[in-house]
């Protein structure tokens, strides 16, 4: 459970990698990923200990026998990482990691965790464009280009997070996993309906609400000049400001997780002081005990 900001110190990104997973895994018995499409094959008859969430109840109001679905696996975890690289993402809490490293630790975990099991990885980079696309694909040698990738993006320019999501989602052909990390300062409207749009088509969608412990809480006693690090819009803030900003904050985020769980997906504030192990941890408990449905 490595502290985040000696992570991002290490060029390593594979041994990084190696090191959340492993903590991240740490007494999870069960594979974290596995086969992710799977096509019907046949009925057979109940037995005693089937799980009753394959029962055909439609079925069994029709005939008052009682069966089961089998399926057939037929393609592996298909994942493609969007990574929002926007100027935002510089942030960083004073002595913390910036959001952007968190993301790129996460990110890099994540494409580690698919790649060991020989299933496919991929990453779109963006800002107000898509920066780098590289197509979800296993193999080592593909691996070690995602990760090159993540540890060669630096944070600049606007947010245009569902044009990015928009072309990320129809590059994935078939049924896959898609995984947004990001900090979500932009049109909350846009990027929703292009997460639900991923959804719609089948895929499996997770967010990363990347923050720092400065954005989550207030902790100036003071007056603030405020720079907007993307538009370069400056506002003054008065201390009494405290609790209002608390108020809207929480706001924005019980609003993303609300939007999240209404759409069936997947949800996770990551706090950039938190250990990147932990968050993936919690990721995988999350989806039922460390597996990817």
């Amino acid at each position: 459970m490595l502290d985040p900001v000696l992570l991002s110190a290490i060029s390593d990104l594979e041994f990084v990698a190696r090191v959340t997973v492993d903590g991240a895994l740490s007494g999870l018995h069960r594979s974290p990923f596995h086969g992710y499409s799977a096509e019907f094959s046949q009925y057979r008859h109940y037995r005693s200990g089937d799980d009753l969430k394959y029962v055909d109840w439609k079925l069994f109001a029709r005939t008052d026998r009682i069966y089961t679905k089998q399926f057939r696996e037929t393609t592996n975890v298909r994942m493609q990482i969007a990574l929002d690289a926007s100027a935002s993402m510089a942030y960083r809490s004073e002595g913390g990691a910036s959001k952007l490293e968190y993301a790129r630790l996460l990110g890099a975990a994540l494409t580690h965790l698919v790649a060991g099991q020989g299933d496919a990885t991929g990453l779109t980079v963006y800002d107000d464009q898509i920066r780098a696309y590289l197509a979800s694909r296993p193999g080592r040698s593909h691996l070690r280009a995602v990760l090159a990738q993540l540890a060669n993006t630096e944070a600049r320019g606007m947010t245009a997070s569902a044009a990015a999501l928009r072309r990320a989602i129809d590059l994935l052909r078939s049924r896959g996993v898609l995984v947004l990390l990001s900090d979500l300062l932009e049109d909350e409207d846009s990027v929703d309906a292009e997460l639900r749009r991923g959804t719609r088509m089948g895929h499996d969608v997770s967010v990363f609400h990347v923050l720092t412990p400065d954005e989550l809480e207030w902790r100036w006693g003071n007056d603030l000049e405020l720079e907007d690090s993307e538009t370069g819009r400056r506002v003054l803030s008065a201390s009494v400001a405290g609790p209002e900003y608390q108020r809207r904050v929480e706001a924005f985020i019980d609003r993303w997780r609300t939007r999240c769980t209404n759409a069936g997906i997947e949800y996770v504030l990551a706090r950039t002081d938190a250990a990147p192990a932990h968050t993936l941890r919690e990721y995988l408990l999350q989806r039922g005990h460390g597996a990817l449905r």
